[in-house]
C-alpha cells in the first residue's frame, strides 16, 4: 500500500524503531541501524587474536602449511599474511586494513580492520583491531644449520686471498651483495683469510664458483669426501668443497712483473701500478 500526497507525489512510509522510537524506513528487524549494531556483531566469527610464527635466524614468517617468506615490518606482504591467518574473513566484505604502530620488541603486531556485513537486510560496517602475537619457531633450513652436529651442508665454497690487506676481497663482498648471491647459502661464516659459503646442493655452490670466475681474477680447486654409502641401492653421499683463491694483487699496489710476463705483454715495463680490479687486472706504467 502506498501513500500519496496532496499533489500526487508518493510519500515514503516510516515506522518507529522498536528499541529507541526513531523514525526509520521499514525493515525486517523494525529497528534503526544504531540499534541493530548494538544487537548484531558482524565480526563475531572473526578471531580478534592470532599467532604468527617467526624464525629469528633467517627473519622469515611461516605461511602455513610449510612455506617461509621474508616480510619487513608493516609491509604489504606481512599485511597479506596477517589477513590470511583470520578465519571467517572470507564471509564478509573487507573494506580496509592497516597496521597500528607497536614497539618492535613487544612481539605484538596490531592490525586495524574495517569490514561490511549484512544483518536483517541491512549492510553494517564495523571496525575492530586484531592483535597478533609473534612466536619464535625455527624453520627447517635453520634447524639443519643450527643442529648439534653442524654437518648438514652438502657443498662448501671457500674464498681466500693470501695477502695482508684484503682490498680485493672487500670489493668482492660488495659485488656478491649487489647481485644477491648471498641469499642461496645456508650460512656464511667469516674465516681467517676469507669467507666460507655453505650450501645444501652442489649446483648452488657451482653457480657461485662460476659467478666468481666471471667477476674477478681467481682460480679454484675441487675435492669431495664420502659421507655414506648404501650398499643395497648403490647410492653414494658426498660432500663437495670448492677452494677459490682470488688474486693477491689489490688496487693501487705496485706490481713487479717477471721478465717472461713483460715480454709476453710486448716488452711492458716490469714495474707497474694496479689501477683497477675487475674480471681482469688493469696495470699502468710510466
Amino acid at each position: 500500500m502506498e501513500f500519496v500526497g496532496p499533489r500526487g507525489e508518493a510519500i515514503e512510509q516510516k515506522i518507529l524503531c522498536c528499541e529507541c522510537g526513531t523514525l526509520v524506513a521499514p525493515n525486517p528487524a523494525n529497528m534503526c541501524i544504531a540499534c541493530i549494531r548494538t544487537r548484531v556483531d558482524v565480526s563475531e566469527n572473526i578471531p580478534k587474536q592470532a599467532i604468527l610464527h617467526f624464525c629469528r635466524f633467517c627473519e622469515r614468517y611461516l605461511q602455513p602449511p610449510t612455506t617461509w617468506i621474508g616480510c619487513a615490518l608493516e609491509s604489504r606482504e606481512l599485511l597479506a599474511l596477517c589477513l590470511k591467518k583470520l578465519k571467517g574473513l572470507n564471509k564478509v566484505r573487507l573494506v580496509d586494513a592497516s597496521f597500528i604502530w607497536t614497539e618492535s620488541h613487544s612481539k605484538r603486531i596490531k592490525v586495524n580492520i574495517t569490514i561490511q556485513g549484512e544483518a536483517f537486510g541491512t549492510i553494517l560496517q564495523q571496525q575492530f583491531v586484531v592483535e597478533y602475537t609473534v612466536h619464535y619457531q625455527m624453520c627447517e633450513v635453520c634447524c639443519k644449520q643450527k643442529g648439534s652436529d653442524g654437518e648438514s651442508w652438502r657443498a662448501l665454497v671457500q674464498i681466500r686471498q693470501r695477502t695482508i690487506h684484503k682490498k680485493t676481497l672487500f670489493y668482492l663482498e660488495q659485488i656478491i651483495l649487489k647481485h644477491n648471491m648471498h641469499k642461496d647459502p645456508m650460512t656464511i661464516k667469516e674465516m681467517e683469510g676469507g669467507i666460507n659459503f655453505y650450501y645444501q646442493a652442489k649446483n648452488n655452490a657451482r653457480k657461485m664458483v662460476d659467478f666468481l670466475m666471471a667477476v674477478i681474477p681467481c682460480q679454484y680447486k675441487t675435492s669431495q669426501e664420502l659421507v655414506s654409502h648404501d650398499i643395497q641401492s648403490n647410492i653414494f653421499n658426498y660432500k663437495y668443497t670448492f677452494f677459490v683463491e682470488i688474486t693477491r694483487i689489490c688496487k693501487d699496489e705496485v706490481v713487479c712483473l717477471p721478465i717472461s710476463v713483460s715480454r709476453y705483454l710486448n716488452h711492458m715495463s716490469q714495474v707497474a701500478i694496479c689501477t683497477r680490479i675487475s674480471d681482469n687486472i688493469h696495470l699502468m706504467t710510466r
